[in-house]
């Protein structure tokens, strides 16, 4: 008896268009993914940050940031056309539709024919025309949507439908996070339609299931929308820390605006004192505080080199010199020539030496020496003024002062809290009748901090 004919069951079309709506909502999921990936991994670059961010570009600098974009996005689309079931590495369209928004239509126009050039070679020919043409509409789109509405585009749009409506009837207006949801949708639709009319002309996820189909036009907002969060979030990071730079760039020149009459009024009272007594040492003293103020008045920087440091306040050195006699008043300095570039905030040293002078050694009878250190310790320099005066007595003024809250003192203190943060040391050590020691423990590098 003949075997009978073998007979292979044909797979039920339902079964193909599961299978196809599984491996859709697989590559939509993986999609969101690889935007997520690309718009991190870009965000780490600093020289993207500054192209991207830049309130104004020139030609080159916007065709450096299309480079950070199309090169990594083009590759994709290439492994998409090359690579069986790996669709979800093409995100071109939704690219385009950034550089749109981000760029212009001329620039995001220029970036669609450069993604649509790997879909070219495997005949997909209306990827150019295409992608070309919605460059510009994206791009026409991101002239007529404010820069700020741009980076807060979410394709959640409002939760409440009732709400938005009702806000829209009470003084109706153009939502234009709703707009560019549309017009995004819209571009998809379009796309999808173009492919389906021409097969294998242009690349779209197309399925027989609306809601599947659904899912596919609302992915590429939520693809625009995640690269849009990504970045702003770095943006609002940057503009934050930027912010507080300028707090601190305000407050250390408060804090220099303080010292400086400061200083003016202590000097100008010792050379008074001097004018009718010995002019010669006054006219001496006030080319000192010439050179001084000379110094003051131009403009310099946060950080200076100890050497400049040391030079400002040899200057003054001289003027209490002048003043007290060289008898009364002795410098020593125990300086370490490998410190002598090491940078230092300005006006550091002037404030203690003054504190030294007037509260340890000015109510001396005989005075006493001032004497300045420095070295290096590792990664660290150490600052130290000395005095032999009277130290920090039991006064409660007096001590108050010696021990950092005068206003020279506090000075120097809130600048290195400033600058430095936790990363300085600043201590006051005396012993009464014998002296005071102050000292300063900073970084040796002010730009690893």
């Amino acid at each position: 008896m003949a075997n009978p004919p073998l007979r292979f069951a044909l797979p039920h079309p339902l079964y193909h268009e599961s299978v196809t709506n599984t491996l859709i909502l697989i590559t939509l999921l993986v999609k969101l993914g690889v935007a997520a990936s690309v718009a991190s991994a870009l965000a780490r670059a600093k020289t993207f940050q500054r192209l991207l961010f830049a309130d104004r570009r020139s030609s080159n600098q916007t065709a450096g940031l299309l480079a950070f974009l199309l090169v990594p996005l083009t590759l994709g689309v290439w492994v998409r056309t090359t690579v069986p079931n790996f669709l979800a590495a093409d995100i071109s369209f939704e690219t385009v539709i950034l550089l749109g928004l981000l760029v212009g239509p001329w620039w995001a126009m220029l970036g669609g024919v450069v993604l649509s050039a790997p879909a070219m070679i495997h005949a997909e020919y209306l990827s150019l025309p295409f992608y070309a043409v919605l460059g510009i509409a994206s791009g026409i789109l991101g002239r007529f949507v404010e820069r700020e509405e741009i980076w807060g585009f979410t394709p959640f749009v409002d939760l409440s439908l009732y709400r938005w409506v009702r806000r829209n009837l009470r003084q109706p207006r153009i939502d234009r996070q709703f707009l560019m949801l549309f017009v995004i949708v819209v571009l998809e639709i379009a796309r999808e339609w173009l492919s389906r009319m021409n097969p294998k002309r242009l690349f779209a996820l197309n399925s027989s299931s609306w809601g599947m189909q659904l899912l596919v036009w609302l992915c590429a907002p939520v693809v625009v929308g995640i690269a849009l969060k990504v970045w702003n979030a770095l943006r609002l990071e940057l503009k934050l820390k930027q912010q507080e730079r300028l707090l601190l760039e305000a407050r250390l020149d408060a804090l220099q605006r303080q010292i400086n009459p400061h200083f003016l009024f202590n000097t100008l009272n010792s050379i008074a004192s001097l004018v009718r007594l010995k002019p010669e040492l006054a006219r001496q003293m006030t080319v000192k505080l010439a050179n001084i103020l000379r110094g003051l008045l131009k403009e310099h920087d946060t950080y200076v080199p100890l050497s400049q440091e040391l030079s400002f306040t040899d200057d003054y050195l001289d003027i209490e010199v002048v003043r007290f006699g060289s008898e009364k008043l002795r410098v020593e300095k125990e300086i370490d020539p490998a410190t002598l570039d090491v940078l230092v905030p300005s006006i550091l040293l002037q404030p203690l030496i003054e504190n030294s002078i007037k509260h340890g050694l000015e109510p001396r009878i005989h005075g006493g020496t001032v004497t300045l250190r420095s070295r290096l310790q590792g990664d660290r320099l150490m600052i130290e003024v000395a005095d032999d005066g009277i130290g920090i007595v039991a006064q409660p003024a007096s001590a108050l002062k010696r021990a950092g809250n005068g206003i020279g003192m506090k000075n120097v203190r809130e600048r290195l809290e400033v600058l430095y943060g936790t990363d300085a040391r600043f201590t006051v050590v005396s012993n009464p009748g014998r002296g005071t020691l102050v000292s300063i423990e900073l970084p040796a590098n002010p730009d690893a901090h």
